[in-house]
């Protein structure tokens, strides 16, 4: 006797769809019920519940680590207003002086002897040679000034000193342009005592900044024949 058909023939896996819905497949998990948010007034439940969402997380090392740019700002710090650091940068420049720099000012002066490199009148600036004598010509009249400073130079060439500090003062009081820093410039560029001069510059802060002058004197004067047989600068 021939098994019962349908119209539609032999159907096998009819009923299965139901069956798979009624029990799970072997090695399979339900899905987990989402991590309930915490009440956001509480931070150890806010705590545990990161806790268990980053449970088998484990942290990125090596070169495809992207490290921070600088430690992040206290907690409740609001980040500086534009133009706010130039405004603390002045009040440190009037409370103290820091910050200023005497080369970018119109005050500042320099200059070079016969074949000597600019860059000497940098590093005499920058305070690279030690001051070996100073003399103080502020207050002085012009004539009187005149004879202190070659007085000056000339027991600093028997003494062997060259590295020198003129202190002549800013000329803030004079009408025009400061009389005895002009004057010092003039002596040491067209007087007789521009032959031993190798460079000189305006000091630094510490020294007096625009109101003085650093002096690299030569250990003898140059002459025509030096000038005619010298290749380089000799110091």
């Amino acid at each position: 006797m021939e098994p019962n058909r349908t119209s539609f023939g032999h159907q096998p896996f009819k009923g299965l769809k139901s069956r798979l819905k009624e029990t799970p497949a072997a090695g399979t998990k339900e899905p987990e019920k989402p991590v309930a948010r915490p009440a956001a007034d509480d931070p150890e439940v806010e705590r545990e519940c990161f806790l268990r969402a980053m449970e088998g997380i484990r942290p990125v090392s090596g070169p495809q680590r992207e490290e921070g740019r600088g430690a992040p700002p206290p907690a409740g710090s609001a980040p500086k207003a534009a133009g706010e650091d130039a405004v603390e940068g002045m009040k440190a420049l009037i409370a103290s002086g820091r910050g200023f720099v005497v080369a970018d000012t119109p005050e500042y002066i320099e200059g070079t002897g016969y074949r000597v490199s600019p860059k000497m009148a940098e590093r005499l600036h920058r305070g690279e040679f030690s001051i070996q004598a100073h003399i103080d010509l502020h207050g002085m009249g012009v004539e009187e000034a005149r004879i202190a400073f070659e007085d000056f130079l000339r027991d600093s060439v028997i003494r062997n000193r060259r590295s020198l500090l003129v202190i002549h003062g800013r000329g803030l009081s004079s009408q025009g342009e400061p009389v005895l820093k002009a004057k010092v410039t003039e002596w040491l560029t067209r007087g007789p005592w521009r032959k031993w001069v190798i460079a000189y510059s305006s000091a630094r802060l510490c020294d007096g900044g625009a109101g003085a002058t650093y002096l690299l004197l030569r250990t003898r004067p140059v002459t025509k024949r030096h000038k005619k047989s010298t290749t380089g600068e000799q110091t």
